[in-house]
């Protein structure tokens, strides 16, 4: 990875409409007073900055949107919320030229709402191939046990591990762990408490992408289990999935259309008609049971290696700001 500079604000609120008020206000300040050839904006929260600054600059702007924003679940039942960071939107995007996001579907909704088809860039993991798994005795779990793993830096409400946690308690001769933050990750220890599961559920925190990964590459397999709650999760690629596949290993999945499309493309994991308990349940039995369908998984998920991953993916922002580069 390429080193960079980084500047980081000290603000006086940390969170809610005055942390982004005046963190765009700062943000505004602070790139018209600096020098630069081109502008980046990750998401709709540093947007109008950007945007205002390319026009006084007469600067090229890139709009790098790594999810639908305005289909967060955050914000679904803060309808002023919702309301001013729509408005942002339909102010601005209609007046790009240089988008970017990270799957077809949230490009598509893109294209049917302001006529700008995205360049889509996968969120593709690097190649795992030289990293070594911790052993089953290393994490603390039993060698005869299928380990699970979940994982990321969103283990939030509506992101199945709540039931994920009730199919653990129905199934034997498995076992799981939890890598990662997020929001529920209290109740879930709370939970493994009340279910009686810690001696089979294991927590470690967050970690960087080469330790993470020998965690994920030591399970048998991996889980994305986002509901179809919010645009957001219906559109969206998960970085977790892409980490399974960069691992070899299989993923039980939910029905969502973008995950379940690779997974069904490359025949490397189950997907579930609905995040339940008894389906996931269903599909763990599934990987217990049949040696030989968890084998297949395992090794399909290697072959989609090969095609989905970050060197591959790579090209694409290439080619992308070799473009910005000729035009500009």
């Amino acid at each position: 990875m390429i080193p960079f500079k980084t500047k980081r604000f000290r603000m006086l609120f940390k969170r809610g409409f005055l942390f982004y008020k005046f963190y765009n206000i700062k943000l505004f300040f602070y790139l018209l007073f600096q020098k630069y050839d081109l502008l980046v904006a990750n998401d709709l929260d540093t947007l109008l900055p950007n945007f205002l600054v390319s026009k006084l600059k007469c600067l090229p702007l890139v709009y790098d949107s790594h999810e639908y924003f305005t289909g967060v679940p955050e914000i679904q039942d803060r309808p002023f919320v919702k309301w001013v960071w729509k408005s942002i939107e339909k102010m601005i995007f209609p007046q790009l030229k240089l988008v970017m996001t990270v799957s077809n579907s949230i490009a598509q909704q893109y294209e049917r709402e302001y006529g700008i088809r995205p360049v889509t860039v996968r969120n593709c993991s690097k190649k795992a191939d030289e990293i070594l798994p911790f052993s089953k005795e290393e994490i603390g779990i039993r060698k005869d046990h299928l380990l699970l793993i979940l994982q990321g830096t969103g283990i939030n409400v509506d992101r199945g591990g709540e039931e994920l946690l009730e199919a653990v308690s129905e199934t034997d001769k498995m076992s799981l762990i939890i890598v990662g933050s997020g929001d529920l990750l209290d109740f879930l220890k709370n939970k493994v408490v009340e279910l009686n599961l810690s001696d089979r559920v294991k927590f470690f925190p967050k970690v960087p992408w080469d330790e993470l990964m020998r965690f994920t590459k030591s399970a048998d397999a991996g889980l994305s289990l986002d509901k179809d709650t919010n645009i957001n999760y219906r559109f969206s690629l998960p970085n977790k999935l892409f980490d399974y596949i960069s691992a070899g290993i299989p993923v039980i999945a939910g029905e969502l259309q973008e995950v379940s499309k690779i997974v069904k493309e490359y025949n490397c994991g189950i997907i579930i008609p609905k995040v339940s308990p008894e389906e996931i349940v269903k599909a763990i039995r599934r990987l217990i049971e049949n040696p030989g369908l968890l084998a297949e998984l395992k090794k399909n998920a290697v072959i989609a290696s090969e095609s989905i991953n970050w060197e591959k993916e790579s090209v694409k922002v290439t080619e992308f700001y070799s473009l910005i580069i000729g035009r500009y």
